[in-house]
Parts: structure tokens; sequence; C-alpha cells
């Protein structure tokens, strides 16, 4: 087993002590509940219900699209009232379609898959086992929100040997995991043995950072009987939860550039997203629900939430007895790597782990000033990259510039901009630079498309005008033969002509 110290990173105030005490306690269900469609990466999913429709707990209201995406189910009992465009938890305050419920606070189930209580080996295939999470609705809990039956199907594509577990939670304020991993041990190991029998890989690693003593040995614990699942204890040190920065320091191995960690032959999940599995296999239960963090210097009372998704933040913060004093910057997930909430009036989706209201005292902001080419942010960088070198090209527009010196390979856990002197807000840059240098790739492929689909078009036409000259020479052959065979045929006489030559 190898124990690397990943190059860079910070070290930060975890600010864990103010919730990682307080046990997970459900949410009590809202009147009404908001889902929007796409929460996840890929493409929204599409309803199958309309206004007017009751709905139960559990319940599919809008199946997966084609090709990368999700379904989405109830999260409660109720009545369909709207389906319209609503704000996303997104920076941008961007309105997005979302399915609209009025809970009957019955909180009624429908009827759920049958449940899998078989021991090991279980009595289903792995790709019976990707098709019921697929069903599930089950996404990477840790943020990114990718669709988790994609990864478990990548063993058709990759030479995958290896399991990670990413138990690290390196962001500060959040304990969610946390709490998952102590007071849920055992089912979080079931769903850590189901995805290993899913993805047929004989090695697991179950990372954890050294400041969770308590779910290190719970987990550990919980793991005792399997010998062939390694609990790794990680230096506390941020961005520690990175994948590709947790793959190297659990393995050795390290991803290349612009590459998956499946090409080195590790799949990454989550440790609420193992939990997740083992719910959908052993009872039947889609993903409607989720373990959230509230946190804070801006917040009464922090806590662990098991929040029904669809559920506003507003009625989180009620529920955690309100916001004082008003807070400097809310946040949806944790500080580093999370994004600025537009309001209240958000839901809590599938890849929520925490909301934070901060204060001024927490936040690192301050009036931006010149960069002094100090250096931090090149020692901080956990990717090796220039961030200063970086953020100049970006200044001047030479996108492509700052892409040839690694743009794409940050992975924008804000290291860098947390440590600037002058406050530059460096990580907004690259994510901007990066989302343009998306959007031009998205419109060269469009225009290849649409060049491919015109040069198609000129060869059909081509094709046919020559078929049709073809045509048109074959007829005129056809005629010329018709009018030479008449010419050489014998001229019949008439019989009156040869009366008169009797």
């Amino acid at each position: 087993m190898w124990s690397f110290r990943v190059r860079g990173g910070v070290k930060l105030q975890y600010h864990k002590e103010l919730s990682s005490e307080k046990a997970v306690v459900p949410m009590p269900l809202p009147r009404r509940l908001y889902l929007p469609l796409q929460q996840h990466i890929g493409a929204p999913a599409l309803p199958v219900v309309v206004v007017g429709d009751t709905v139960l707990k559990g319940q599919l209201i809008a199946k997966a699209a084609p090709g990368l995406s999700a379904p989405v189910h109830a999260s409660s009992s109720g009545t369909v009232v709207a389906i319209e465009e609503y704000v996303a938890p997104h920076p941008s305050g961007l309105r997005q379609k979302t399915i609209v419920i009025d809970t009957d606070g019955q909180d009624r189930w429908a009827e759920l898959p049958k449940p899998i209580t078989d021991d090991f080996p279980l009595g289903v295939t792995p790709a019976e086992l990707n098709s019921r999470v697929a069903a599930a609705g089950i996404v990477g809990m840790g943020g990114a929100a990718f669709p988790s039956a994609v990864k478990l199907d990548l063993k058709s594509r990759y030479q995958l040997d290896t399991l990670l577990i990413n138990g690290a939670e390196c962001e500060p304020y959040l304990t969610c995991d946390d709490r998952l991993m102590r007071e849920e041990a055992a089912a979080v190991i079931d769903g850590v043995r189901i995805l290993a029998y899913a993805l047929e890989v004989q090695s697991v690693v179950f990372a954890i950072e050294r400041n969770k003593p308590q779910a290190l040995a719970a987990i550990r614990e919980a793991a005792r009987v399997e010998p062939w699942i390694k609990v790794m204890a990680l230096p506390t040190r941020f961005p520690m939860g990175s994948e590709r920065h947790l793959v190297l320091a659990c393995t050795g191995r390290e991803t290349p550039s612009r590459k998956l960690t499946a090409d080195i032959g590790v799949v990454v999940h989550n440790v609420a997203t193992a939990r997740a599995v083992a719910r959908t296999v052993r009872s039947g239960e889609p993903l409607i629900s989720r373990v959230v963090t509230v946190s804070g210097r801006g917040i009464r009372e922090p806590a662990n939430i098991n929040v029904p998704l669809g559920t506003l933040v507003e009625d989180l913060l009620v529920f955690c007895g309100g916001l004082h004093p008003v807070p400097h910057k809310l946040i949806g997930g944790g500080p580093m790597m999370g994004a600025p909430l537009p309001s209240v009036q958000v839901p809590v989706v599938k890849g929520t782990s925490g909301v934070l209201a901060l204060t001024a005292d927490e936040v690192n902001d301050g009036a931006e000033s010149p960069c002094i080419r100090c250096g931090s942010c090149v020692s901080a960088c956990p990717c090796g990259l220039v961030p200063l070198e970086m953020a100049q090209l970006v200044r001047r527009g030479d996108l492509q510039g700052a892409q040839a010196i690694g743009l794409q390979d940050c992975v924008s856990c804000g290291s860098c901009s947390f440590i600037c002197p002058s406050h530059i807000p460096l990580s907004h840059y690259f994510n901007f630079a990066k989302g343009q240098l998306g959007a031009l790739d998205r419109d060269s492929r469009r225009q290849d498309r649409i060049r491919s689909l015109i040069q198609a078009r000129n060869e059909r036409a081509a094709r046919e005008a020559e078929a049709k000259k073809a045509a048109a020479a074959a007829r005129k052959a056809a005629k010329a033969a018709a009018a030479a065979a008449s010419a050489a045929a014998p001229v019949d006489t008439p019989a009156s002509q040869l009366e008169e030559s009797t």
C-alpha cells in the first residue's frame, strides 16, 4: 500500500466542531417540494407526470433522457401543482424546469422494487445491479452528481482493479459524511461491497482523513470481517478529497493529464453514494433524500439533517433556528469548492452536501490588488500549475495560451485563491476560462457537424445528379436502339398491291 504526500494544497481551519457532534436528525416534511429535472451532470430528465397528478413517495416523476442522465422521484406523497421554470441552486440564478409538489402530510410510499436480501454473492448479476442503481436515480453525492450507473459500467471499457471510497471530506464545516460513517457504518460497508461486486474488482481502499477518528474506528470495525477492504487514514490537508489526488495518495498512481482515473484502473465513489446504493438494493428505495450539513457562524443551531430532496434552503434555515447575525455569504456545499446561493428560495438537490451561512469574519474576502508575484499560489496548487501565469493569460483573453500551460488540469479546488495575499479570485478566472473554452469547443463541434452535413448533402446531390444523368443516357440509348431496330425491320407490302401484281 502506498502513502504519498500530495504536493501543494493548503492547511485550513476546519470549523467542523460546529456540527461534528450533531447526530443526523430528520427534516420535518415541508409543505411544498421543488424537484429540478436536472440534478446531475448530463441531460435533464423528462417528466412523466402532469399538473394535477397525485404522486406517492418514491414514485418516478421524471425518466432519464437518452444518453447521460438520471431519473427523478417524488420525495413524498402529494399533488403535482406545477411543472415550471424555477430558480436553480446555482450562482447564476438561472431558472430550470422543476416539478412542484404540494405534500399531503401522509408520506405514503409507492410500490418499490423487490429488495435484494441475499448475502454475497448476490442473487443478481452486476448488470442487473447497474440497472437498479440507474432506475433509482443515484448520482455521485460528493458534489459532482455524475450518474453512478455510468461509473459502474466503466468496467466494459476499462481494465479496472480497484474501488476507492472517498470518505476524506476535506472541505471545512462539512460533517455529513463523517456522521454517516459514524452512524451507519454497516450500511456504508454493505454499499461498498455491492459497488465492488458490480464493478467486479477485488481490491477496495476506504480513505478517511485523520481528523475523523470516530469515523475511522466505526468503518474499521464494520469492515473487520472483510480483510480485502483496506481502511486508510490520510493526512489532513485540503484538497485531499479531490479524486485524482486521493487516488495518488492511496495507490501511488498518477492520473495522466486529460484522462480519467479509470484509465489507471481505479473508480472512486463517495461514502454517501455507497450508502444510497445499499438502500436501493436492500430496500428498493430510490434517491429521494440526503444528509446535509447546515453550519457557519451565521446559523443559530448548526446541524446534520436528513433532508427530502426538493426542500427549500429557507425551510432548512428555519429548522436550524434561523440566521444570526445576517450572514456575509450563503454557500451551497463547502466554502472552497461550493457556490454562492442566489437566494434562500432554492431547493436542496442530490449534490447538496452543505448549506453554510458565513459571517464576514469567516470569509477570506478582501479588496483585490495587483499580483506581487510572491509565488504562494504556485506552492499551493496541488496540480503543479502556475496560477499567476494562467490568470494573466486569461485576463489578456489568451485562453489557448492558458490551456497550453495546463488550464484544463486545474481541479478548481480554490487553494490558489485562498492563499493569495492580493485577494485575486484566481479560481474564478479559471472557471470562467474553462467555461469559455467549453463553449468554443461546443461551437467548433457544432460547426464541424454542420460542415459534415453540408458535405453529405452535396455528395448526395452529386450522386443524384449522376444517377439522373445515367438514367437519361440510358433512356436516350434505349430510344436510339428502338429507332434503329425499327429502321432495320422489313416493310410489309399492302394486300392491294399484292393483288395488282398477281
